[in-house]
């Protein structure tokens, strides 16, 4: 029954539904990048050059902030031409965007563009703005890398991800049941995982009886913990894939003992969604080349195999308001192999930044340090913040505020976070002007001073 719905959704419905009443692009733009996949190295780089360059243009043409800043340092895009010289170009920061907003903006698509705010997993949530073209290829992108792991459009996906935050009108309820129904798939709420109710999610497992499961790498591993100490056998799933932060092969290993399945590592950020994935080999996580330039950058230039670098980043399709070498604070090491499954692109030997520490309370409640920056990221006037805990039942907050940050700011933050942790946990709100990075230049987000 779940294949004959999966062939139906895949053949009639989604089409029916993206194509034709969202008037999306995204099955062309998925049928093109299976295509491009399994072009050799070499005709996949052609094709990235192509495209840069074009963005290049592009930028000096209609996009104020890149026209000035590289006038300023005498560069055309003709000057640029090869991927030398398209690394000397400056790198753009999350200060940048802030304090260039809009000349950031192509002059011929302001009015056209939609926005996002990331989750601040550098301490620093930031709105940006994309074309209705680069969401539907950063879509198809996602279910080709999906597909590596044996995720298919329709196929019984089980999402251990954040929930919403705040409170959702019944219509929205309703909706986002109806549209997961649709789309074969259950979302449980990761935010609200304790150990106590452990069981629950097991259980959900078991009766929703996914083909693949989806989810915050964190709480994948606290359940899997749970099945190993408590003897549980759930229901086995063909394959798991892990988000949000990186999955350390000891956590791959704990995971696939518990859901005796493959578990498959991905890399994305809200600004891009999915930069790399791995594919059924697992030699590395192969980069979304043929819609992005990923570099991996240190103080002397581009990386080695194995060296750790930060990870820098152009989307080559979002030309409303384009990020040309955006630092999105991310470390990784690069690969220089050729992964054994034919496809052409690049590998990442790992992804090393973004691992956020959770947060414990008393009552053993184990909350992913991805709840702060999901639930903060919305905060008018919020500009950066770091949450530390020193004690079982005691949680600091450090807010740098600006305007627009107010009493129901702070109402809100009291509120959410309590609807989470309860009354065990006292929440210790200050207001500070600056947060000092670590010693690699990263702001942690969330950081635990207590031992597990």
């Amino acid at each position: 029954m779940n294949a004959l719905y999966e062939a139906a959704f895949r053949r009639v419905l989604f089409p029916a539904y993206e194509t034709g009443l969202r008037r999306r692009h995204t099955l062309a733009y998925l049928d093109d990048y299976r295509r491009d996949q399994w072009l050799n190295p070499e005709q996949i780089a052609a094709l990235q050059w192509k495209r840069l360059q074009r963005l290049l243009e592009h930028c000096y043409r209609e996009v104020p902030y890149y026209r000035k800043r590289w006038r300023e340092l005498d560069i055309t895009p003709q000057d640029i031409r090869n991927l030398d010289d398209y690394a000397k170009l400056p790198v753009l920061t999350k200060a940048d965007i802030r304090a260039h907003f809009d000349e950031l903006k192509a002059e011929s698509l302001r009015d056209r563009l939609l926005y996002k705010a990331t989750g601040g997993s550098t301490g620093e949530p930031m709105r940006f703005g994309y074309t209705r073209e680069s969401n539907d290829r950063r879509a198809a992108v996602m279910w080709r890398g999906y597909e590596w792991a044996g995720s298919r459009m329709g196929r019984r996906t089980l999402f251990l991800w954040g929930g919403a935050v705040g409170d959702p009108t019944r219509a929205h309820q309703f909706k986002d049941r109806m549209y997961n129904a649709v789309f074969a798939r259950r979302v449980l709420n990761s935010f609200k995982m304790t150990e106590a109710n452990m069981s629950e999610y097991a259980d959900a497992i078991d009766r929703y009886r996914p083909d693949i499961i989806v989810a915050y790498v964190g709480p994948l591993v606290k359940l899997a913990q749970w099945l190993i100490a408590n003897g549980r056998n759930i229901w086995q799933p063909q394959s798991i894939i892990g988000g949000a932060e990186a999955m350390h092969e000891f956590q791959r290993d704990l995971i696939q003992n518990a859901f005796r399945a493959p578990a498959f590592n991905t890399y994305g950020c809200r600004e891009f969604m999915l930069i790399a994935a791995e594919c059924e080999h697992h030699h590395g996580l192969h980069v979304n080349a043929d819609h992005l330039v990923v570099e991996v950058r240190t103080p002397h230039g581009a990386a080695r195999e194995g060296e750790s670098g930060d990870v820098v980043i152009t989307d080559l399709f979002n030309h409303g308001m384009p990020f040309v070498r955006y630092a999105n604070g991310d470390v990784a090491s690069p690969s220089a192999g050729r992964c054994a499954c034919g496809r052409g692109l690049p590998l990442l030997r790992r992804v090393d930044g973004r691992v956020l520490d959770a947060i414990r309370t008393p009552a053993g409640h184990v909350l992913p340090g991805e709840f702060f920056p999901h639930m903060l990221k919305d905060v008018a006037g919020l500009q950066r913040f770091q949450l530390v805990q020193c004690r079982l039942d005691r949680l600091d907050l450090s807010i740098v505020r600006g305007a627009g940050f107010d009493d129901a700011s702070m109402d809100y933050i009291r509120r959410e976070v309590n609807k989470v942790l309860g009354d065990s946990v006292q929440l210790d709100c200050h207001f500070v002007d600056d947060i000092p990075l670590t010693r690699n230049g990263k702001l942690r987000v969330t950081v635990s001073e207590i031992t597990p």
